[in-house]
């Protein structure tokens, strides 16, 4: 009998169980894998992250250094930064790893080297003969702290000044100390001191070092307590003291080495002759009274800094900054110009840092012919003419003004269309001032590198002032194209009385929150703090605005709460039917007049006033329309969280935390004026029922409450405002809105307060509230905040538009082909497709109303969306190319630009793509919904910024976290290529800032006046060494100034010093090895190995190669012409042994 085996029987029916679902799966998944399949081109070894280059003027300077030979200039930060500049075009940053303040910077002059010397007693030396300059040499001072440095032109030998008034001497070379020492109490001769001075025996701090011009031996010490000392190098004491009651803050020489002169804490100038220092020969006090009865003149403020130089022709400078009298309170900053008998004041618009003389030669022992004065502001950089009349300023050909009002927002644009620069560059030209020096920028040294990116970049900078900045960024430089003054078309108030009640920010109202730009259309959107929205037009030609184009949108969200008072129950109400903007938005003419309800609150009122008269706008962008939320209720409008500009559509839109709305920038209508629950209608996930009817409010259209997938919504629900009449609103309702206003009137008399705390959150990071990262202050560290979980009426109430993309896609499953539509993203988990029915183009356009209905959400919350082709390229929205507005075209040219960017698209692969919630990012299918990929992009942080660009070919996911790294995911599979750790979010500006753009570029605002740019592309970072301009090129040194034959002959001429047998180990030993310590940089190995990358780099390795063989080959010459000759003449020495003992015997040698 056969046996029953119960085990394979079990075996036999899970096999047939999983055949048949396998079998079911694979049925359901052919209709996706009919989809052809996108080949991803882009891999990790794609992709690198490195620094490119920083634009903007130095934070926080604090030295000045200038090389006269190679015309390189160099500001010292508070942070220990350095940015050097040559030619404009030429600039370069390097920072110090410790991070401590630049206190001083020397230059060996035209040798391709700088020292700095740090807060924390460091000196460091610089190797600037390469693109990148890096450290060679670094020295510790361990017991004294370094107050000043002095290096002699050509000399390698630096003095260095200390806190406890020696001076020591550091070899340049091998930066180590010398033996040789100048202590304090020899230098001033403390017995004398002490006679003079019987109040403290030390003179403070070296506060200035310089040698004689004329000669090289002796060295002028200044201490801070107004002691000045000449020592002699040679026998090792002090020649001659000068004292002065007054402290010390600078001195100067004449150049030919018989008076200095010292600047003094009292506002007092004392030149002095070096063999009277009994009392100085003149003492003048440039802004003092003098008063009457010789009298002293009354003290002023220090002056900090004075610079001596002599002219051939005519009188010497004396420049000088400080000074100025105490009486002059609220006074602005000055740079006193003496020549003379002319004193010429020169006001700045900040405190003056440091200064410097340019001068013609760079030898102290001649005619200094000074021609120009660097001055470092604060916040500026400024040249001043001296040889020209009126001492006129350079124009300033970098780009150090990105700070001129603090920047709110920017955006990064690369590949864009080339006629676009060069046509913002021909309306910027003509606002540039008047009035600037005709020479041409004297610091003009280095040479530009070879720029290997050729597409156009453009950056966009929006300011609290109101301004927006167009910036031409392509290859790694920076130049501003174009200005424009959003601020233009409102009334301003005088002063802080003038201004009206319905601000709801109490400074800069017109700043810039968001902007939106068409670079193929040149069509404009900005948003402003004051929950405004104005839409440029570019135009190259003048116009005259009679009445500027003005719509008022009524935008309010209010959900059911219990605030009825006990007793009292509303009127049941009844949703009106009809369409969601069915009642006429004309737009306005004017501003319309303030508007209050019985119980005085504001309503129906914007929060700025338009312009009444007639504008004029030069060629560039001009004014479009207008768009104001308005005040409901005594409640302000919302800031706007997002807005997006379509040209071809002519629609713009834009939402926040109350609702959306979308307007016909053409028609100058309002399309779609919706609150956030009434996108969802009866669909709502979260169970809100909206406060309606409100006062004054447009009526809402409840047949929006079935908008998911499927629905059919009548055409005229969502019509322009041109199509239809609003429908009358009721007595009841209008009781209602009456008893809402009065319950709602003492929780709002802070509204305004509120307000502006709204504002100034919203300022530092232009996201909702919900999203901003919880900041814990003490350690700056940032945990993910956990605000976005529904759990609340009050969590519900914040919900915002986050994210707005127009494209044309499919809106439903069904569809066969892709409609204009736009889609719609919030902050609490919701995506709605809202189709256009656009008329056709041309006159019907203009008259046909445009119409908007809802078809779909999808639930994930949004923070950017893109859409792909089957091909998985990026599929940009639709524009309308540039044209002149105003000049009639042929028809055959307007029927041509008229048409619409077309769109290839298969209709079973279509992808679009979102981050979800912040931490996630999916690809879903399109039209069948579905989600294809998914991938978890933090689990600890959440994504700040995210971008889908194009790099190649392809197309990548870049995402920028809170944690500080920065990552790139594959696209459509979201494979991640790199991960890497760059900056951790210490200051909400970088947030606001940051953004990524096509071909691996980004940038943020790295400090308030500093855009740092990056690259995220291994071809970008290979090519980087070629694109850097080089700093140092090889010039020749001036010849020494002749010293005339009476002079040579009768020593009058300047007197050179050996100072390697002074300073020398064999003559003054070893310094203390306690005193400093001597660090090695990484400049030597890094500068060659930077210098041999690149193209560049290769053929100066291969130019190298050449001259070391042709000197190998030269040598070999040499060696074998020696060889010969040697040969030769043992030759003659052989022949001549020969002949003498050719007839001689064996027995006769």
């Amino acid at each position: 009998m056969r046996k029953f085996n119960i085990r394979k029987v079990l075996d036999g029916l899970t096999a047939g169980s999983s055949s048949s679902a396998s079998q079911q799966q694979q049925q359901q998944q052919q209709p996706a894998a009919a989809a052809p399949e996108i080949t991803e081109t882009l891999q990790s070894e794609h992709f690198q992250l490195c620094k490119t280059v920083r634009h903007g003027f130095p934070y926080q300077p604090s030295a000045l250094a200038f090389d006269p030979v190679q015309k390189i200039l160099v500001v010292g930060t508070q942070t220990g930064a350095l940015r050097l500049f040559g030619r404009p075009g030429v600039e370069c940053h390097c920072q110090h790893d410790s991070g401590a303040a630049v206190i001083q910077l020397q230059f060996l002059i035209n040798e391709g080297a700088l020292v700095s010397a740090l807060a924390d007693d460091t000196l460091h030396l610089w190797n600037l003969r390469q693109k990148r300059p890096a450290i060679l040499h670094s020295l510790k001072f361990c017991r004294e702290r370094i107050t000043f440095c002095h290096l002699p032109f050509q000399s390698k030998w630096l003095y260095v000044g200390t806190e406890r008034g020696n001076i020591h001497i550091v070899n340049v070379e091998s930066f180590t100390l010398s033996g040789y020492v100048i202590m304090w109490n020899k230098a001033i001769e403390l017995i004398t001191f002490l006679f003079f001075r019987s109040s403290k025996s030390h003179p403070g701090p070296v506060v200035h070092i310089s040698d004689n011009p004329m000669d090289e031996g002796k060295l002028l010490i200044g201490f801070e307590s107004g002691t000045v000392a000449l020592w002699d190098l040679k026998s090792k004491k002090a020649d001659y003291r000068y004292t002065y009651d007054e402290a010390i803050h600078s001195v100067a020489w004449h150049h030919e080495g018989k008076q200095f002169i010292c600047s003094h804490s009292d506002g007092t100038l004392t030149i002095w002759n070096v063999r009277s220092p009994a009392k100085p020969v003149q003492t003048i006090t440039p802004h003092g009274k003098q008063l009457k009865d010789g009298k002293k003149p009354e003290p002023c403020k220090p002056i900090l800094k004075v610079e001596f130089k002599t002219t051939r022709s005519g009188e010497p400078f004396i420049i000088l900054s400080g000074g100025l009298s105490y009486d002059t309170v609220g006074r602005r900053p000055c740079l006193t110009v003496m020549h003379g008998k002319s004193t010429a004041v020169l006001e700045m618009d900040y405190s003056i840092v440091d200064f410097l003389t340019l001068c013609e030669t760079p030898y102290p022992n001649d005619f200094q012919e000074p021609y120009a004065v660097v001055v470092l502001l604060e916040k500026d950089l400024v040249l001043i003419d001296l040889a020209q009349n009126g001492y006129p300023i350079f124009e300033n050909p970098y780009p150090l003004s990105i700070h001129e009002s603090p920047v709110t927002c920017c955006e990064y644009f690369a590949d864009c269309p080339v006629d676009l620069i060069p046509a913002l560059y021909s309306v910027g030209a003509r606002q540039k001032r008047q009035g600037y020096s005709k020479k041409e920028w004297p610091i003009n040294g280095g040479n530009w590198g070879l720029g290997a990116q050729s597409y156009p970049e453009i950056i966009i900078t929006g300011h609290a002032d109101g301004s927006v900045k167009f910036w031409d960024a392509s290859a790694i430089t920076l130049q501003v194209l174009y200005k424009l003054k959003t601020s233009k078309v409102f009334e301003k108030s005088r002063n802080k009385e003038d201004r009206p009640n319905t601000d709801i920010v109490d400074e800069d109202p017109y700043a810039i929150q968001i902007v939106s730009w068409c670079p193929e259309s040149r069509m404009l959107c900005i948003a402003g703090v004051s929950a405004h929205v104005i839409i440029y037009r570019f135009s190259k030609q003048d116009v005259i605005t009679e009445v500027i184009p003005m719509l008022e949108v009524r935008l309010l969200y209010e959900i059911n709460d219990v605030e009825t008072p006990e007793g009292e129950q509303p009127p049941p109400l009844s949703t009106p039917v009809g369409s969601s903007n069915s009642q006429p938005i004309p737009p306005q003419s004017h501003p319309s007049t303030s508007s209050s309800s019985s119980d005085g609150l504001r309503d129906n009122v914007p929060c700025l006033k338009v312009k009444n008269s007639p504008l004029k706008q030069s060629p560039g962008y001009q004014t479009e329309l207008v768009i104001q939320l308005v005040w409901v209720g005594g409640e302000p409008p919302q800031q706007i969280t997002s807005l997006a500009v379509n040209s071809s559509y002519g629609l713009v839109v834009f939402g926040n935390c109350s609702g959306i709305a979308m307007v016909d920038y053409l028609q100058k209508a309002v399309l779609l004026n919706l609150g956030t629950i009434e996108l969802y209608g009866s669909n709502d996930p979260y169970r809100r029922e909206p406060r309606s009817p409100r006062k004054s409010r447009q009526p809402s259209g409840a047949g929006l409450c079935d908008i998911t997938e499927g629905t059919v919504v009548p055409e005229d629900r969502c019509k322009s405002p041109t199509s239809g009449a609003s429908p009358h609103k009721s007595d009841d309702e209008q009781k209602v809105n009456n008893f809402i206003e009065k319950v709602k009137t003492k929780s709002r008399k802070f509204s305004k307060m509120v307000a502006n705390d709204i504002a100034k959150m919203s300022r530092k990071l232009s996201l909702p509230t919900d999203l901003k990262p919880d900041i814990d202050v003490k350690d700056n560290s940032f945990s993910r905040s956990r605000s976005s979980s529904v759990t609340s009426i009050d969590k519900e109430s914040r919900e915002a538009i986050s994210a707005l993309h127009f494209c044309e896609t499919f809106t439903r499953k069904a569809d066969s082909s892709p409609s204009p539509c736009l889609w719609v993203g919030t902050t609490l988990g919701t995506v709605l497709v809202i189709t256009l029915n656009l008329p056709p183009a041309g006159e019907q356009r203009m008259l046909q109303p445009v119409i908007v209905s809802p078809s779909g959400t999808y639930a994930c919350a949004i923070l950017r969306m893109a859409f792909l082709d089957a091909t998985g390229c990026l599929m940009p929205p639709a524009y309308e190319p540039w044209k002149e507005h105003s000049v009639p075209e042929e028809k055959d040219e307007k029927d041509k630009l008229k048409k619409r960017r077309p769109v290839s698209v298969s209709p079973s692969s279509s992808q679009e793509i979102s981050e979800n919630q912040y931490t996630q990012a999916k690809v879903i299918s399109l039209p069948t919904q579905n989600c294809a990929y998914k991938q978890n992009i933090t689990e600890t942080s959440f994504v700040l910024r995210g971008d889908i660009v194009t790099l190649g070919n392809s197309v990548c996911l870049a995402c920028f976290c809170a944690n500080g790294h920065i990552m790139t995911f594959s696209l459509p599979s979201l494979r991640p290529l790199l991960d890497v750790y760059y900056l951790p979010l210490t200051n909400m500006r970088i947030a606001r800032t940051f953004c990524f753009t096509n071909n691996g570029q980004a940038l943020y605002l790295v400090s308030p006046t500093e855009i740092q740019r990056l690259t995220y592309s291994q071809e970008t970072c290979e090519n980087l060494q070629e694109m850097l301009g080089e700093l140092f090129t090889p010039v020749e040194t001036p010849e020494a100034p002749n010293r005339g034959f009476f002079k040579g002959l009768f020593g009058g001429g300047a007197q050179s010093l050996d100072r390697e047998e002074l300073f020398g180990e064999s003559a003054s030993g070893k310094a203390s090895r306690s005193l400093a310590q001597h660090i090695p940089g990484p400049g030597g190995i890094e500068g060659v190995k930077g210098a041999a990358s690149g193209v560049v780099g290769e053929l100066a390795r291969a130019r190298l190669a050449l001259d070391e063989r042709g000197q190998k080959l030269g040598d070999l010459e040499e060696r074998t012409a020696a060889m010969l000759s040697s040969a030769d003449s043992f030759s003659k020495h052989a022949h001549e042994m020969m002949l003498k003992y050719k007839d001689k015997k064996w027995y006769q040698f």
